[in-house]
């Protein structure tokens, strides 16, 4: 068991740094589990393990957790990329080739909320470019459920959004 450990994590190392930024729970364990790399708790296992041991680094926002490779991690995967069957790799590469786009754009629409010091909900939402933020917007409601909506529509609605804004101010 110990050796297909270490490879699980490898593997989550090598979809890190194939896409160089943050992804989500959902999108590695919808790759793993999908390929049938390893189980829902061999995944839990390995991301906690490599959380703890600071391959990499977790942000949750809105119950969602996102994965960054860091420096250690990088530094682990170079060292021990080959124990990797070419096989994985090739899917990896390959699903990663074939949905960056998708990933990417998952990873740069952003919704956050927290309650505020007047004791309403601040929701904060942003689109990013590359190193840019699009859009960045901080809105005030009077309850988490509607702190909670405005952050599931703004994934479907932040495009719409932007250019309604742009158009008024241009």
């Amino acid at each position: 068991m110990s050796e297909s450990l270490t490879i699980y994590k490898l593997i989550v190392l090598y979809m890190l740094r194939k896409v160089k930024f943050p992804l989500s729970y959902a999108q590695i364990s919808e790759f793993i589990l999908g390929k049938e790399y390893m189980t829902y708790f061999s995944l839990q296992t390995v991301l906690s393990e490599l959380v703890e041991s600071e391959h990499i680094t977790v942000d949750t926002k809105s119950n969602t957790s996102y994965y960054t490779l860091t420096h250690t991690g990088e530094e682990a995967l170079i060292y021990f990329k080959n124990r990797i069957p070419r096989s994985f790799r090739s899917e990896i590469d390959l699903y990663m080739k074939e949905n960056y786009q998708k990933l990417k754009d998952a990873s740069s629409i952003l919704s956050d909320y927290y309650k505020n010091t007047a004791g309403e909900y601040s929701v904060h939402c942003r689109v990013k470019e590359k190193y840019t933020d699009l859009i960045d917007l901080t809105i005030s409601v009077p309850d988490e459920a509607q702190a909670q909506s405005m952050c599931l529509k703004w994934n479907q609605k932040c495009q719409s959004i932007y250019e309604f804004i742009m158009k008024e101010l241009l």
